[in-house]
């Protein structure tokens, strides 16, 4: 009996353990992260600063060039020369430097997207474990939600919508927008819940008997 309360202190101890550690790896990681997407900034902001430094001692030259010409009264070809050969190494070198910025710029967004990606993994994890869950639905021309105010939702609801996508605004979800076909609806909520929001937005057969709605609240297609 006594070896047996050892081996399960044991094993929980170890899972414990093992926890922990995979907590502590997730916190570096992220640390980490952040300190590379701070150290691209910073090269980024300096190859935007090599780029306007170079453009600026060209215009000088060019400037300096023009006026030697004003007063000197030197050739024009060579003064023409002079300028289109610092021009051309110019156009090289910054060519090069945004070729730079390019990759840096990439590299910045793949670490953003990764920590967006642990970001939602976590959410996922937190709205889960209590049954719940974020969806994006698209409204679609012959579902029950086109044309109708958010004020028209399913009633009563514990979930409620985010946000609203339209083309490239971020709308508010106030209780007089009213849908169209083609934006998209980020809703949270229980899990049956959100399986009714995705019938009225959709279209599409549910699993569920539907929640009905207040007929106060529906409104008119637009």
């Amino acid at each position: 009996m006594r070896f047996d309360l050892f081996d399960r202190v044991h094993k929980e101890l170890s899972i414990t353990g093992h926890a922990f550690y995979e907590g502590i790896l997730s916190i570096s990681e992220a640390v980490n992260r952040k300190v590379e997407i701070i150290r691209l900034h910073w090269q980024a902001s300096s190859l935007l600063q090599r780029i306007d430094d170079l453009t600026a001692r060209v215009g000088q030259f060019i400037a300096a060039k023009v006026s030697d010409r004003l007063h000197s009264r030197l050739q024009s070809d060579s003064i023409v020369y002079a300028v289109d050969e610092a021009l051309t190494d110019a156009r090289a070198r910054v060519h090069e430097l945004k070729r730079s910025l390019l990759q840096v710029d990439a590299q910045i967004r793949e670490l953003k997207l990764e920590a967006i990606h642990q970001d939602l993994l976590l959410l996922h994890h937190d709205l889960t474990v209590r049954s719940a869950g974020i969806e994006r639905l698209t409204v679609v021309r012959e579902a029950e939600a086109a044309g109708q105010p958010l004020s028209a939702l399913p009633q009563p609801l514990v979930s409620y919508v985010a946000t609203v996508l339209r083309g490239p605004f971020l709308l508010a979800p106030t209780s007089d927008l009213v849908l169209r076909p083609g934006d998209i609806v980020i809703a949270i909520g229980p899990q049956g819940e959100l399986g009714q929001l995705t019938h009225w937005l959709t279209g599409q057969r549910l699993l569920t008997p539907t929640l009905t709605r207040s007929p106060q609240t529906v409104g008119t297609p637009t």
